[in-house]
């Protein structure tokens, strides 16, 4: 029966589609196998290649000596599954173990065992007595396919609520989180090693492992000396909690000639090893009431380093600085006899401000016995004579108008009245420590710069680096500034600090046998009205200054009161009565 035209027409359209498809297929075949084959082949490599990494050990951090490590990594080791590895009727078994060994939660460790995926962490940072137990079942059962044990580190820190607001801490994943650990991180946490091994499509080993091994992070040396840390600390918290400061204290030790914090004190302080639980009873028993928004709240304030992340009113210990520069301009000498007159206070303005003995004017007196009285009036009578424009240069030049800069994460700035709106009552008020806000760091830097002959003195935090693959010692260095005052002149206002101490308001911070210098504070707390900062600064000694010393007590509600001279000056003299026999016995 011969074809049908139409019949012949189809078929030649069918041999036309059927050879067009032929032809696609030919094309995508070539375009996979010529342009794409790279990148297959390194998809395909990748999907059966397994890797499991090596946690470095984060360095070491010690103390100044070197002989105390504040921060240490032990070492633990991890444990993780192919599960692709692990056969069928091992599964349950593999996860039942696993979920009682390390105490875990069996339902979440059998959804790991079942994952169609090529690794799972089953738990990091264990003892390796735990791993041991693991090890023995993997012999005695023979399942040993798919379950990996590897080196892993955990930080620890021996010492553990001794200057942390300083050193901080890390997280689950050995990340710096928050001081030294933080700022530090890069050079402490090292790099991380790796084992690798290729498997084919269903997942076995198509050889052996490929081990590349971890690179431990740099150790750190801090200038903080861990004696005298013990010392401010010990003396820090006797003070808060026989006073009852109600938002706590702050004590900075700094060696003026090299700017080394030779101790940074935050009461109350916390444990480094356990730093997400509250640190006072009273937060305990309020804790499990709180949101968690409050619970991130009253953790953030534990952690805070209030030495350098709170501002406050320096009060009368700022009457250094008006001193200070008082004398480099030529104003005044340290003892004009009868130079300035208190009546009880000074009218600025229109404005009467009261000196503190308004009751009692302190009659005549030498700027040496005004510093001792800590005399608010004649401290205004500088600042007025010295003028808006110079007063601010200085205050710039002591560092007062910046950061610090210290090696440490979240330092706070001071806060000023801008130079073009300070009037007459507003420089007045500065002139003797109040209406503006500074750090206690930003203080003590400034009493430094004093005590350093005048010349400005950066703080440091960390003295050295060592290298861990080469045992190399890199030297932080020591960074001054400019002369802020003559080294006469830095001279003139120790020895009058001296004076404060010997016959004046300071005399709590006495030490016998030792020329110690200082200045007492009182102020008001400039947010919250009817709190109180007591304060005092030190020198040790006056003669060859080798340790500044700035104790800081916020809101002392006690029966003491809440004068510096009264409360602050003899925590000084606590600590300095131990700290220089030690120094001395460190010559």
């Amino acid at each position: 029966m011969p074809i049908s035209l139409s019949s012949k027409k189809k078929m030649k359209n069918a041999l036309l589609v059927v050879i067009s498809i032929f032809i696609l297929l030919t094309c995508r075949v070539g375009y996979i196998q010529f342009a794409m084959g790279g990148e297959l082949r390194e998809m395909a490599s990748a999907q059966q290649a397994q890797s499991r990494s090596i946690t470095a050990k984060r360095g070491t951090i010690y103390d100044s000596t070197g002989k105390y490590m504040l921060a240490v990594s032990s070492s633990t080791e991890a444990v993780t599954i192919n599960p692709t590895n692990i056969e069928e009727a091992n599964k349950e078994k593999v996860a039942k173990k696993l979920s009682e060994i390390f105490e875990l939660d069996y339902d979440t460790v059998l959804k790991k065992v079942n994952k169609n995926s090529s690794i799972e962490t089953i738990i990091k940072k264990v003892d390796k007595e735990k791993t041991d137990e693991l090890r023995e079942w993997m012999n005695e059962t023979g399942i040993t396919a798919g379950i990996n044990i590897d080196e892993d580190s955990k930080r620890y820190y021996p010492y553990g609520d001794l200057a942390a607001q300083i050193i901080g801490f890390c997280g689950s994943d050995n990340q710096g989180l928050d001081g030294i650990e933080a700022k530090y991180d890069e050079i402490l946490k090292g790099t991380n090693g790796k084992i690798k091994r290729q498997t084919n499509a269903t997942g076995e080993s198509l050889g052996s492992e490929e081990y590349e091994a971890a690179i431990d992070g740099d150790s750190l040396v801090l200038t903080i000396d861990m004696t005298i840390q013990s010392i401010v600390e010990k003396y820090l918290e006797e003070a808060c909690i026989d006073n009852e400061c109600t938002d706590g204290g702050s004590v900075i030790a700094m060696n003026p000639k090299t700017g080394d914090i030779l101790a940074m004190a935050t009461y109350p302080s916390y444990d480094l090893n356990t730093p997400y639980e509250p640190n006072t009873e009273e937060l305990k028993t309020m804790w499990e009431n709180l949101t968690n928004k409050e619970k991130t709240e009253e953790l953030q304030g534990m952690w805070r380093n209030k030495a350098i992340s709170d501002t406050y009113e320096p009060g009368s210990v700022f009457k250094l600085i008006t001193a200070s520069a008082a004398l480099e301009e030529g104003i005044t000498d340290t003892d004009n006899e009868g130079e300035f007159a208190c009546t009880g206070g000074i009218e600025v303005a229109g404005v009467r401000i009261k000196c503190w003995r308004y009751y009692k004017p302190h009659g005549a007196e030498s700027l040496r016995q005004a510093l001792m009285n800590s005399c608010n009036p004649v401290f205004i009578g500088l600042g007025q004579k010295i003028g808006v424009t110079k007063y601010y240069e200085y205050l710039r030049k002591f560092g007062l108008f910046s950061k610090t800069g210290i090696n440490l994460p979240g330092e706070a700035n001071s806060i000023f009245i801008k130079e073009e709106k300070a009037g007459p009552v507003e420089l007045a008020t500065i002139s003797f420590g109040q209406r503006f806000e500074i750090t206690p760091l930003q203080m003590i830097t400034a009493v430094s710069s004093i005590a350093n002959d005048g010349v400005y003195i950066k703080p440091r935090i960390v003295k050295s680096v060592i290298d861990s693959q080469t045992g190399e010692v890199t030297e932080m260095p020591i960074e001054t500034g400019e002369q802020v005052i003559s080294k006469e002149n830095a001279q003139k206002v120790l020895n009058m600090m001296n004076s404060v101490v010997s016959e004046g308001t300071g005399k709590g911070g006495q030490v016998i046998g030792y020329n110690i210098g200082g200045k007492t504070g009182t102020s008001e707390d400039g947010v919250n009205t009817g709190k109180y900062v007591a304060s005092f600064c030190g020198v040790a000694e006056t003669d060859d200054p080798r340790l500044v010393l700035l104790i800081t007590l916020y809101n002392p509600t006690g029966e003491g009161g809440h004068q510096g001279g009264g409360i602050a000056a003899p925590v000084a003299g606590q600590i300095l009565s131990e700290v220089l026999p030690y120094l001395d016995s460190m010559k």
